[in-house]
């Protein structure tokens, strides 16, 4: 009998190990199936880029294909003379044209409400978290990201957020879209001055936004926003600029608390229908900022930004009449970046505010984003 006992318990103990080890397994081979993937990206971008005597990348023999390329080459070097030209006491590039590097990137969204009788409520999304590799050549970059909250969340779906910027020495253009159907957390609730800190998971939310922004840079000589937040050119003595543009942006917020206990519902505004808050504007604003660079010593570059956005809003604000009113919102920027050599190390944070407010409520929302990277620049010619 006792025999038997022992037996029974150490089956119990292989199935056991042998359910983690399993576990193990499978993640394994998803992260294997990502590396295969980046592997063949990375292999075949150098298999185009790599030089030989019948094919070339090189400007000087791209020129020499004929007329047309002639012209074009001649273009895109009067180009890069006229919006990419800086003071090299300053700035000056980096010498390289193609580096490869590793990005972790992570970013969530926070909604504070602030409603009457001192009522507030905060809610804040999990982070979303990619690590992904990159190669480069000039202004051409292929990579590939593994969204890792999806993965190892289990969840079939996610959070989406899509960016793309262009920065030289004259002006920078970004463009940027964020969306959240999934869910988010109330963090904060209370009324009266007596809020507290609560876990309560929020699936009636369906917010998005996108926007795009171009600005000029009135001291484009001597300071380089793309080498604090791009690592594509060096700072080599600190300087600093400010700048004007435009922002167009609009805004779409969707939250339906009528799930909440009944207790929450109480606290919430009579006015609000059926529990329901939506907010739909497009937004037209004037962008001014400043940013500057602390260059330390030989390697190391700490970079800032900011940016109020003041402008005007129409849309809808939770009424069935559409309104003309003043439109705020905020970007924050802030770097540190290490070069030496052929080997550069970023972490870049932003924060984009925007506030929303009438006689009854006042409205904040944030999108806050992080990234980390590590690279390597080279020549192949």
């Amino acid at each position: 009998m006792p025999s038997t006992c022992r037996r029974l318990f150490f089956r119990k103990k292989l199935l056991i190990l042998h359910s983690h080890y399993s576990s193990i397994a499978k993640i394994g081979i998803v992260l294997n199936r990502y590396l295969q993937k980046i592997t063949v990206i990375i292999v075949l971008f150098l298999s185009v880029a790599a030089p030989s005597k019948a094919i070339s990348l090189n400007l000087d023999s791209i020129a020499e294909w004929g007329k047309f390329p002639r012209f074009c080459i001649g273009v895109y070097r009067w180009g890069d003379r006229f919006f990419n030209s800086y003071d090299s006491t300053y700035v000056h590039g980096t010498g390289y044209k193609f580096n490869v590097k590793l990005t972790t990137d992570s970013w969530f969204d926070f909604y504070n409400f602030t409603l009457p009788e001192k009522t507030v409520m905060h809610m804040r999304s999990e982070p979303s978290t990619s690590i992904g590799a990159h190669l480069t050549y000039l202004a051409v970059s292929v990579g590939y990201d593994l969204n890792f909250s999806k993965l190892f969340g289990g969840s079939q779906r996610s959070r989406q957020r899509y960016n793309f910027g262009f920065n030289c020495s004259l002006f920078a253009a970004e463009l940027s879209y964020v969306s959240n159907d999934v869910g988010t957390k109330i963090t904060r609730f209370g009324t009266g001055g007596y809020d507290y800190h609560i876990d309560y998971p929020f699936r009636g939310i369906n917010v998005s936004s996108w926007s795009l922004d171009t600005y000029y840079f009135f001291n484009h000589k001597r300071y380089s926003q793309a080498a604090a937040f791009n690592f594509s050119k060096v700072q080599r003595k600190s300087q600093g600029s400010f700048y004007a543009g435009i922002s167009i942006y609009t805004q779409h917020f969707n939250f339906d608390f009528s799930e909440l206990p009944q207790q929450m519902l109480d606290r919430l505004p009579q006015s609000w229908p059926d529990y329901h808050y939506n907010v739909k504007t497009h937004n037209y604003a004037a962008r001014v900022g400043y940013g500057y660079n602390w260059a330390l010593g030989r390697h190391w570059l700490i970079g800032i930004t900011e940016s109020p956005v003041v402008g005007l809003k129409k849309g809808f604000v939770n009424s069935t009449e559409e309104h003309l009113s003043c439109s705020l919102y905020n970007r924050f920027g802030a770097s540190v970046v290490w070069n030496s050599g052929h080997w550069f190390f970023g972490a870049v944070g932003k924060c984009d505010l925007g506030l929303i407010y009438d006689k009854e409520h006042t409205f904040a929302n944030a999108f806050i984003t992080g990234q980390m990277s590590v690279g390597y620049r080279f020549n192949l010619w």
